[in-house]
């Protein structure tokens, strides 16, 4: 039989304040130091708290990393409310067993967790100067909603065993312009950064989310004076759901201490909730990102400067929602990108000169509201400064695979006119001519129209000629409405032609006749093989 564990006594260096904290750590209950005012209870604010709500950082290190055992029926564990932690708290390379939360503390230097390993670490509404933790490991959650982090935070490389939590923190950047440095961070469920305050980059390059990656109703900001910082940069991301960048619905701002996520904030707004969109001041990178579900834009708004940009180059996701706010200045990169369904709309795309999308496909057109195809074709001519096919080519094909042949056709002929602007004179007015006759063969029933026109002109002035023979005795017997047809049809001989013999004006009107089935043929057999190459 195990014997009990003996009762081990505080040191007694301890403070009266460090004494209680000591004795509530072996309990496992909370360490509350409020004065219940809200004012006086501020973390945030630059009010001095007295010496009795203050506990030594060193104090805070022993419990965590070398803390006395819980006492018999109980889970040791550190749970502070307003408390304000003196010097600097260093864990570095440590190991923390205790579950650690922390409401409404004030720290009064930074806290080093730099490769240090908990099971679950939640700070809620503190003040924090700068959070250091690189390569942190946690078996469970970290938890950081409501926290104001004036020096920046660094979580390059860390590792979470379950979520993310940084819901409604202010974060402003450090010395090399970055508000949350999390280059390679791993998450292995959700990363929620909803109505966060970003004042600097948020880099999350090669980052790795398990589930989604919620920014709902955040406000990022590029960093001041650092030239090159992104708002946000996160190449090579992968999220297997969805990245959200859609508006928020504005809870309760006070949660009580102790309470669970989402701490205030509610994904689904309820009728009457105040809202607050996603935006995004300065560039946004996304290059090479995986979304398994989809990119949601919807309700974002874009506030960049001229060589600034909203950047999706190589982006592979089932769907994007491009539904934000249009972007008065600054570019959209799709270049390269992979969607399975475009989700858009028609006011939400850049003005010309604005977008790039070369190399973009897209499986399906899904847009909201009113997108008829004549903006359609503006918003490929806006992508395409100078003439590109492909962009054509591929709404066109996307077209035809929704059962619509006849928007497609417009497409490919919006295309060739598109294209003949970089021709040649010689080629322009060819161009002319087939467009002007057959619309480049994606309207045949052009070319039916003008043989009837000229086959009829032809019959008519044909009547009134009686021509005589070539050569007497074999000759055909003269039919006016055969003669013409014979001379408009190319290759195909009716018995007519060749047969009489014509004199003066009535022979040019004959090599005319001529010369315009050959170009009528010419066209249409120029947009049949256009037809077949496309099929």
């Amino acid at each position: 039989m195990t014997e009990p564990q003996q009762d081990v006594e505080a040191p007694d260096w301890l403070s009266v304040s460090e004494m209680g904290m000591w004795q509530a750590f072996r309990n496992g209950s909370t360490y509350d130091l409020r004065t219940r005012n809200p004012v006086l209870d501020d973390p945030l604010t630059t009010r001095p708290w007295p010496p009795e709500r203050s506990v030594r950082a060193r104090v805070v290190a022993l419990l965590l990393l070398s803390g006395p055992p819980a006492l018999p029926g109980r889970v040791a564990a550190l749970k502070l409310v307003g408390v304000q932690i003196t010097g600097t708290l260093t864990l570095a390379g440590g190991r923390v067993e205790p579950y650690v939360e922390m409401h409404s503390c004030r720290f009064e230097k930074e806290v080093l967790l730099p490769e240090c390993h908990f099971t679950t670490l939640r700070m809620v509404g503190c003040a924090i100067p700068r959070l250091e933790a690189a390569r942190l490991r946690t078996e469970g959650d970290l938890h950081l909603p409501r926290c104001s982090v004036p020096g920046g935070i660094r979580l390059t490389d860390a590792q979470i065993g379950t979520d993310l939590l940084i819901n409604q923190i202010v974060v402003r950047q450090d010395r090399n312009g970055r508000s949350i440095a999390a280059d390679g961070l791993s998450v292995a469920q959700d990363l929620q950064a909803e109505m966060i305050e970003s004042h600097g980059e948020f880099s999350l390059r090669g980052a790795k989310v398990g589930v989604s990656l919620s920014l709902r109703g955040s406000r990022l900001r590029r960093p001041y004076g650092v030239e090159g910082r992104r708002a946000l940069n996160a190449p090579q991301m992968t999220v297997e759901r969805t990245l959200y960048m859609t508006p928020a619905g504005i809870g309760p701002r006070g949660a009580a201490p102790g309470t669970t996520p989402p701490y205030g904030i509610g994904n689904t707004p309820v009728h009457g909730t105040r809202v607050q969109r996603f935006e995004c001041e300065g560039g946004l990178r996304l290059d090479d990102g995986r979304f398994g579900d989809a990119v949601d834009l919807d309700g974002a708004r874009f506030v960049m400067s001229l060589g600034q940009e909203l950047s999706m180059r190589r982006v592979q996701t089932p769907e994007l929602r491009f539904l934000c706010e249009r972007p008065e200045e600054g570019k959209v990169v799709l270049s390269g990108a992979k969607v399975g369904n475009l989700v858009d709309r028609a006011d939400s795309w850049p003005r010309p000169g604005g977008l790039t999308m070369g190399g973009f496909t897209y499986d399906c057109l899904v847009p909201r509201g009113l997108f008829p195809l004549a903006q359609r074709l503006e918003w490929v001519t806006a992508a395409t400064p100078e003439y590109a096919p492909e962009p054509y080519e591929r709404l066109a094909a996307v077209l035809r695979c929704s059962g619509e042949d006849a928007d497609a056709r417009e497409v490919l002929l919006a295309k060739q006119r598109r294209r003949r602007e970089t021709l040649p004179l010689a080629g322009k007015l060819w161009g002319f001519l087939q467009d002007w006759t057959v619309a480049y063969g994606y309207r045949p029933g052009r070319a039916a129209v003008w043989m009837a026109v000229l086959w009829a002109a032809g019959t008519v002035a044909f009547a009134q000629l009686g021509p005589g023979p070539v050569k007497p005795g074999e000759h055909p017997q003269w039919n006016a409405p055969l003669f013409a047809l014979d001379l408009l049809l190319p290759v195909i001989d009716l018995g007519q032609d060749g047969h009489w013999l014509l004199r003066g004006g009535w022979q040019w009107a004959a090599a005319g006749l001529i010369l315009l089935g050959w170009i009528l043929a010419t066209t249409v057999a120029a947009g049949a093989s256009r037809l077949l190459r496309r099929s």
